[in-house]
């Protein structure tokens, strides 16, 4: 590849949203600005989780929390998880296998409450890279919330990029 079009190529690499991001509508009814993102996964679910520090808060603007529950039984008799690896796309809507919401959202400022969004109505996430604890990962995700439910953000819209060095461990501390 020649030099001009290697620098054009990473040129739009660097402005084809990789960095974290959030927008939509539920901007209107709170800030999205944020400092930093982290990831945390175990077997049976994954967290996105965005910050915004603010003098002397740190503000959770937005947790996604998603269930990695499969459909059917697993080999050992227990519950299936989905396997997140580069392409694979998760469905946020509705309950798991188990009966809890495939996705939960929350926004929880610093020296408040939690509060809880609705149910997302529509709305998937992709992983388009990393996907296993203590690597790289990166994706997006979009939602619509329901109408009514939850504490705030009731029909709005939430969209996401996230991009981080490493998906921590959020295991159950197994010897």
């Amino acid at each position: 590849m020649k030099g001009g079009a290697a620098l054009a190529l990473g040129l739009c690499l660097a402005s084809c949203g990789f960095d974290n991001s959030l927008s939509g509508s539920i901007g209107e009814v709170f800030p999205l600005d944020i400092s930093r993102v982290e990831v945390a996964q175990n077997a049976e679910a994954m967290q996105v989780t965005y910050y915004r520090n603010r003098g002397v808060f740190l503000d959770v603007v937005v947790r996604v929390s998603v269930s990695l529950q499969d459909e059917g039984v697993a080999p050992d008799g227990g519950v299936p998880t989905i396997e997140l690896k580069a392409g694979k796309k998760l469905d946020l809507m509705g309950e798991s296998p188990t009966g809890q919401l495939k996705c939960a959202v929350s926004h929880a400022p610093g020296g408040e409450p939690t509060r809880s969004l609705p149910r997302v109505k529509k709305g998937d996430l992709e992983i388009l890279e990393g996907g296993n604890i203590g690597e790289a990962m990166r994706g997006n995700f979009s939602m619509l919330f329901e109408a009514e439910g939850g504490d705030l953000g009731f029909g709005r819209t939430l969209v996401g990029t996230f991009a981080v060095k490493e998906s921590l461990d959020a295991g159950f501390n197994d010897p």
